[in-house]
């Protein structure tokens, strides 16, 4: 059985206007989702800001009311609980923000600000033990324990982003969300976060719902991955299967956008046309049809079903197999000593990202 279940997960957003404030209309946020996430896995949803990624994560915690949908949660419907019995739940589901230092208390310490988790869920029995704890939480990150006498100011966005890591752990969750975590962050320091979250995976067994536009970050974490565009899945599979063989011309635009290591290769571009449609009059048949340069009459008709080929990879858009090959990345121009000279960069800095 899977940790998380997502079945036909819808999110309407009503939009007031006119004289007397009555609802002209419904922004599509979220339109008809259906995925699931294992117990140890990391399921990455990607797509453009404003595809309703980041709301889909506020739905499977219930920060926001879904329209309609079920979400399940090691076996229970979370949409059937009451406050008190969601607030339980929340100990073994929590997640990380975007921006650590929006996310944290800036008139709490760290110590009070691990330690209130502990409190609220019964962790500790007393404020020795939850002084213990919380230095172990701040170890576990790569922090000192006397730490926590500081204010997130005190920090960098580095280390703010570890904090908001210790306070997801404090409670002992089995599956994070993690709405951007590393999109605020410095690329070497992108690197420390991804390998600290992949650590701490394989100790205590994580599940993460990881969010994020970079598919270049995605790459290293996700086990597989979830592209979304204006409310719907478009196409999942494995992140191998998806970055060696991608349908839907979505995500081959978003493939072909990831910046390459080696600044001497080259790749086509697979440009987009125009802007994403508003979600409020979303266009109809196939989202993505106004904006693709596949797009066929019943594509402007009829919306496409997200099939899976009994492999694990499903694409919504019937037409894939005859699209032409998607652009491979072409062989390094460079000299022979400009080679040299990127490999020897390339391994100093793993080097440097694996030692910490």
């Amino acid at each position: 059985m899977s940790l998380l279940e997502v079945e036909g997960l819808v999110k309407h957003f009503p939009v007031k206007g006119g004289l007397f404030g009555g609802t002209s209309g419904h922004v599509r946020a979220v339109d008809g989702l259906d995925f699931e996430v294992a117990e140890g896995e990391t399921l990455a949803l990607v797509g453009e800001s404003g595809c309703g990624k980041s709301t889909v994560g506020r739905l499977v915690l219930r920060l926001i009311e879904p329209t309609a949908g079920k979400v399940r949660f090691e076996g229970d419907d979370l949409l059937a609980l009451s406050p008190e019995e969601m607030r339980a739940r929340r100990r073994r589901m929590q997640v990380i923000f975007q921006d650590p230092y929006a996310s944290l208390n800036p008139r709490m310490t760290v110590g009070a600000m691990l330690g209130e988790p502990l409190f609220l869920h019964g962790l500790a029995s007393d404020q020795a033990a939850r002084r213990k704890r919380v230095g172990e939480l701040l170890e576990l990150v790569g922090l000192r324990p006397e730490h926590a006498r500081r204010y997130p100011h005190e920090f960098s966005g580095g280390q703010r982003q570890r904090l908001a890591i210790a306070r997801a752990l404090a409670v002992e969750p089995k599956l994070i969300i993690a709405d951007e975590p590393v999109s605020a962050l410095d690329v070497s320091i992108q690197a420390q976060v991804i390998n600290l979250m992949e650590s701490l995976q394989q100790r205590f067994g994580l599940a993460y719902v990881f969010i994020s536009h970079d598919l270049a970050v995605v790459k290293h974490i996700a086990d597989r991955i979830a592209v979304m565009y204006l409310g719907k899945i478009v196409e999942t599979a494995t992140t191998d299967e998806l970055f060696r063989n991608p349908r839907h011309p979505y995500t081959r635009a978003l493939l072909s956008a990831v910046p390459l290591p080696d600044p001497t290769a080259q790749r086509e571009r697979a440009l987009l046309e125009g802007d994403i449609p508003s979600a409020l009059a979303p266009p109809p048949g196939c989202r993505f049809h106004t904006r693709c340069r596949f797009a066929r009459e019943s594509c402007r008709r009829d919306v496409p079903a997200l099939d899976d080929d009994g492999t694990g990879h499903a694409t919504a858009c019937p037409w894939w197999p005859e699209f032409p090959p998607a652009p491979l990345v072409a062989g390094a121009a460079g000299r022979a000593e400009d080679r040299l000279r990127l490999d020897r960069l390339q391994a100093a800095f793993v080097r440097q990202t694996e030692a910490t």
